[in-house]
């Protein structure tokens, strides 16, 4: 007769709902505590729509500690945790959500804590946020857990513990009385506030761990904290079921107050939070919360003093005018003393704290429904697909009052007939605050403020070939300044993304991760070159000044982040221009982040070749060339729109992918000839080999790739979808 199997000590619940990519980095960090057999994971697929289920059967094949339960319909993350519950036998129940981790050592540190406090009913110990960035913060709260008990204790010993953030993660639950009680977890949004509030007043015998054991992964999208939707009002029903607790528990009644306050102040910050409620529900939230708020407030009850006696009473009141008062005043107050320091004279202000508060006073006046901000480049002027966008909106949506944000010293140059704000003006502050969409094919600044009900389209410029946005991580040097976590709040406010390729959707995806929307339709700014007419390349050559029998080549290189001025690569302009220049006229292209190069000037001036590094319109330049040289530009991907040919000198491949990274190899699947010497270089443009069938296969299956949805309608569908809604 065998032996009887003990139970493990810890059952780890999993709740798992369409975290294909963060599940298996989750499940390593549980069983990778060298806990061995005294644990075991129960995975629960609540129906996931994108493959998890099948990871989690994957790991149960090869780890015996592993127990999969696959629930037949998607039932929410209290219930599944429910179903979790319900087949563990461990002594101790935790909880990780699908996309969190516990940090290495933790169940052992758990372990050898609950030996020291003989079993207590309840552990808590403490987190860690981790956002997309990489950055990781401990719990600001942490004085909670270094000034408790050393021992066990009751919750009245130290109720600060309700000043923790009310999730389920951050404990560990004996099994035996979790059952004895009768908790379960309700369905719902919020469904941690009735499984944490009644746990964390009932239980007698609490320790606290004073070690980071979980870290919070705060996902860019899929997080219920930047979901706007009516599932908020779920915190209705929730905390009317923790003041049900509280009543059939009369031993507790006197807990109501303090719960009435942390009721009251989480009711407060989903209020105040633009990234939850649905425009125009605001009011119908605070008239139910209000309600709520008079309807669990116990006799005789005293509003506290301060800021939270100031929200009580215009609960009690139900005065939603009078909380919006207190709101913009706090928000205000907070915002000034930011700018003013310790400094209280407003003559301190300056000019940048007086535009702040102009741009704070017209935040709170109406959105124009008709009025779009336009932008490109840092407000280097009226360019790229912000552009095209642009002149197609004048045509399909003329009710719509377009203007564009430009640079001073660039204000000239703007187009005839183009409304437009300087951006050091009042006027940009009020086009800021009060448009309702926003085109820009970078990001706008931080100071810039997202609007509930304002809707930004990001264009992006052009097809990445090079490393961007968080995958810079692993480029040091060209990462060089960067703030990954601002530039996650950035992308934080776009509502669509345009991607002129499936290669592109991918990369924004992985490089900026949000819930915006992708509108694979095409590069708007690429229409002009799918549509341009003969006599229109014939017109444009003629405004540049080029004859009809010149055979003109645009060299166009990118920006190195390692070279000085940035600009690359060390290409010998004089010797090729010497050697081609009976054949070729050579216009250069310089990119837009690279400052003036000196040995450029010089052959301007000899008249070796053409600087057209400052001519205002890209697709001219592109449509005039009859041949294009680059290295890793994006420009080649909207050329390939031409069918004509494309040169590629890659002397530097080795130490641009090192350094900058790239996300596709170029040299593998290059759109034609690609030269890594200068006599190469030259041999290819004379001998007429970039330009041959085999050069000429190259493009078109590089264009079949990267051109795939340019079909000269780009901007239309762009204008119809987001400005029409059609």
């Amino acid at each position: 007769m065998s032996a009887p199997v003990s139970p493990p000590r810890f059952s780890i619940v999993v709740p798992v709902y369409d975290v294909r990519e963060y599940l298996a980095a989750c499940l390593d960090s549980i069983l990778d505590q060298f806990f061995d057999s005294d644990l075991e994971l129960i995975a629960v697929d609540d129906a996931s729509p994108d493959g998890s289920g099948a990871i989690l059967d994957e790991y149960a094949a090869r780890d015996r500690r592993v127990r999969v339960i696959h629930l037949p319909e998607n039932v929410g993350l209290g219930p599944a945790r429910n179903a979790g519950v319900d087949l563990a036998t461990g002594r101790y129940l935790l909880f990780v959500d699908s996309d969190d981790l516990l940090t290495p050592g933790s169940l052992a540190a758990m372990d050898a804590r609950l030996a020291d406090t003989d079993s207590p009913e309840l552990l808590v110990f403490d987190h860690a946020r981790t956002d997309a960035s990489g950055r990781v913060e401990r719990d600001g709260k942490t004085t909670t857990m270094a000034s408790a008990s050393p021992g066990v204790f009751e919750f009245a010993e130290h109720p600060e513990l309700l000043r923790l953030l009310f999730v389920a993660w951050n404990k560990a639950y004996r099994r035996d009385w979790v059952r004895e009680q009768g908790f379960r977890f309700p369905a719902g949004y919020y469904e941690d506030a009735p499984w944490t509030y009644p746990i964390l007043l009932s239980a007698r015998h609490i320790a606290v761990l004073d070690r980071v054991c979980y870290q919070y992964r705060q996902r860019p999208h899929g997080n219920i904290l930047k979901t706007r939707d009516r599932r908020h009002f779920d915190a209705l029903d929730q905390y009317a079921r923790v003041f049900g607790y509280l009543a059939a528990h009369p031993e507790l009644d006197s807990w109501r107050p303090l719960m009435l306050e942390r009721m009251m102040r989480h009711f407060v910050t989903i209020l105040s939070d633009p990234r939850r409620l649905p425009a125009g529900t605001r009011r119908e939230f605070f008239t139910a919360a209000s309600a709520a708020y008079r309807h669990h407030r116990p006799p005789g009850y005293a509003s506290p003093p301060g800021t939270s006696g100031i929200w009580a009473r215009s609960f009690v009141r139900g005065d939603y005018r009078a909380f919006r008062a207190a709101q913009l005043a706090f928000g205000l107050r907070h915002r000034v003393s930011a700018v003013l320091g310790d400094n209280p004279r407003v003559t301190a202000f300056g000019r940048k704290a007086l535009t702040r508060l102009y741009y704070e006073a017209q935040l709170r006046r109406p959105i124009q429904d008709d009025l779009v901000a336009y932008a490109a480049y840092w407000y280097r002027g009226y360019a790229c697909s912000p552009a095209a966008i642009h002149a197609t909106a004048r045509e399909l949506a003329p009710h719509l009052r377009g203007v564009w944000v430009v640079d001073p010293e660039l204000a000239a140059a703007v187009p005839p007939g183009v409304e437009f704000v300087r951006s050091d003006s009042l006027a940009y502050l009020r086009l800021m605050a009060r448009a309702k969409y926003f085109v820009n094919n970078v990001n706008f600044p931080h100071v810039i403020r997202k609007r509930p009900g304002t809707i930004h389209l990001q264009t992006q410029h052009g097809t990445p070939l090079k490393s961007m946005g968080l995958a810079l991580r692993e480029h040091p040097v060209a990462a060089q300044g960067m703030d990954f976590a601002r530039l996650l709040q950035h992308v934080a406010r776009w509502d669509y993304l345009t991607s002129a390729n499936r290669h592109s959707t991918e990369v924004w995806q992985r490089s900026y991760p949000g819930s915006y929307q992708v509108l694979e339709f095409g590069l708007p700014r690429n229409d002009r070159l799918v549509n341009a007419t003969p006599q229109e390349v014939t017109t444009v050559r003629s405004a540049l000044g080029l004859r009809p029998e010149q055979t003109v080549l645009l060299y166009a290189p990118t920006f190195r982040d390692w070279a000085p001025g940035g600009f690359g690569p060390a290409l010998d302009l004089q010797a090729l221009s010497e050697r081609i220049g009976a054949e070729f006229t050579v216009l250069v292209r310089g990119h837009y982040l690279t400052s003036s190069d000196e040995r450029l000037s010089r052959l301007v001036e000899r008249g070796a070749l053409r600087d057209v590094s400052t001519y205002p319109v890209l697709e001219d330049l592109l449509l005039a060339a009859d041949v294009l040289m680059t290295d890793y530009s994006s420009v080649m991907f909207d050329y390939a729109n031409l069918d004509r040919p494309i040169v590629i000198y890659a002397e530097d491949w080795d130490s641009y992918v090192r350094v900058r990274g790239v996300s596709y190899d170029l040299l593998a699947g290059p759109p034609g000839v690609v030269e890594t010497t200068p006599n190469g270089l030259v041999d290819a443009l004379l001998s007429g080999r970039y330009r041959d069938a085999r050069a000429t296969r190259a493009r078109a299956q590089f264009a079949r790739r990267f051109c795939e949805f340019d079909d000269g309608h780009a901007a239309e569908r762009v204008v119809r979808r987001v400005f029409l809604d059609a």
